[in-house]
């Protein structure tokens, strides 16, 4: 093990080898016996750094602060209100009309057909608003 690695495995897993990975230690111990004097420094500072970041505790809040960080938040807004409830009838609405639109011309230009008994009747009669069907069908 080089020194570069054992001070990246100190300032990672901290000042006590035992936390290290286990295929790295057998290694750190070789070091250790051979440089003892950078062994210890390395595992000292790793150690004043464990001790200060274990002291460490977050802040606490009091309970008037967190209640005036809440309350100046943005206020969630349902997403379903009239404006929605109003689209979604328009759509329906014009839906019902189309249908409705749809049927009416339907019926009404299905009126000319009720009154023909036979198939060539029915013909006849939806032909005879197309005065210009014969001259376009003989160019063809």
């Amino acid at each position: 093990m080089t020194r570069d690695r054992f001070l990246e495995l100190a300032d990672a897993h901290g000042g006590a080898v035992a936390r290290w990975p286990a295929d790295e230690r057998e290694a750190a111990a070789v070091l250790m016996a051979a440089e003892p004097d950078f062994a210890r420094e390395a595992l000292d500072a790793a150690a004043r750094l464990d001790m200060a970041l274990d002291a460490w505790a977050p802040m606490s809040v009091g309970h008037d602060l967190r209640q005036a960080v809440i309350a100046a938040g943005p206020v969630a807004r349902p997403h379903r209100g009239l404006r929605a409830w109003l689209l979604g009838a328009g759509v329906g609405a014009g839906l019902a009309g189309a249908c409705a639109a749809g049927l009416a011309f339907g019926v009404a230009l299905s009126g000319n057909l009720t009154s023909a008994t036979d198939g060539s009747e029915a013909v006849s009669a939806v032909m005879t608003g197309y005065d210009d069907l014969s001259e376009t069908s003989e160019g063809a």
